[in-house]
């Protein structure tokens, strides 16, 4: 990925070097960042550095050679131990948190940083370390705008188009977790479909190729379920939430039949009883949003 010829690479420091801070680094290599690297135990990193990057003894050093610091550890335990005792360092310098964690945890690291009077923004890297620093990569940001739109063309060296999705610095992080949330999910119901089918002699070679044909009508649903969700209105036009929850009822005896895990299955099964019960059964299935929240 290259950089507008309008706008010279910046020197960027990236903190931490597990595969995603590695990955990180050598975008901004590959996009001709002059990159200072450091990593809290010794031994990672030479990969980064035999391409280029300078590894820096301390953290404050590598803090101090950059104008855009990139943190990427574990979670925000390890990034506030890290950036606390950073705070006079990283005065002047724009600070992008791209830690996975949770989005109340990113607004308390985005206050410190206001506390300190630094310039901060968190983000959220949704590919793996392999797609980093390509066309395909998806990278959020949220916080600071001015730092964002100061440092844009480094931030596409990560992904191109970098996305800003507004102030709020905990925005990133609940993209993060609504879109982790749908895969995992996702992913849950995918291996429990193989068990059921090897329960019935099914082997999963036989069974991949047709779930193609559900994984291919889930971006309209999406499209229409988001409309439902936040019009609030449900129409179950062509199989309502009492028919589909039926056929939940029938995998879930399938599964109990078989001998399988049943806890997704039930819970599920719990959600759909719950909205029928406060009379969403004529609704959509996107429905069940309204027993969702259980305060």
């Amino acid at each position: 990925m290259t950089q507008g010829k309008t706008t010279p690479p910046v020197p960027v420091t990236v903190l931490g070097l597990g595969d995603m801070g590695r990955a990180l680094a050598g975008a901004f290599l590959s996009a001709g960042h002059p990159t200072t690297v450091w990593n809290r135990s010794p031994g990672k990193g030479d990969d980064v550095v035999a391409r280029g990057a300078v590894r820096a003894a301390t953290a404050e050093e590598a803090v101090r050679a950059s104008g855009l610091v990139v943190v990427c550890l574990v979670d925000y335990d390890a990034s506030d131990a890290v950036l606390e005792p950073l705070a006079t360092a990283l005065e002047g310098r724009v600070l992008v948190n791209l830690t996975s964690d949770t989005p109340a945890r990113a607004r308390r690291a985005a206050a410190w940083a206001e506390k300190h009077s630094l310039a901060y923004l968190d983000g959220a890297i949704m590919v793996p370390v392999e797609v980093v620093g390509s066309a395909q990569a998806l990278v959020f940001h949220s916080g600071d705008r001015a730092a964002y739109e100061a440092y844009e063309p480094a931030l596409k060296a990560l992904g191109e188009p970098a996305t800003y999705l507004g102030e709020d610095p905990g925005l990133a992080a609940a993209y993060d977790m609504a879109m982790l949330d749908f895969f995992y999910g996702a992913m849950g119901g995918l291996v429990h479909a193989f068990a059921l089918a090897r329960a019935e002699g099914v082997d999963g070679a036989s069974l991949a190729p047709y779930l193609t044909t559900i994984a291919d009508i889930l971006p309209p649903i999406a499209a229409y379920t988001a409309t439902d969700v936040d019009t609030r209105r449900y129409v179950g036009e062509g199989a309502n939430l009492a028919m589909m929850a039926a056929s939940v009822d029938h995998i879930l005896h399938t599964a109990k039949d078989r001998g399988l895990d049943t806890s997704q299955l039930a819970a599920l099964k719990g959600v759909t009883d719950r909205a029928i019960a406060r009379g969403h059964g004529p609704d959509s299935w996107s429905s069940i949003i309204e027993v969702l929240d259980q305060d």
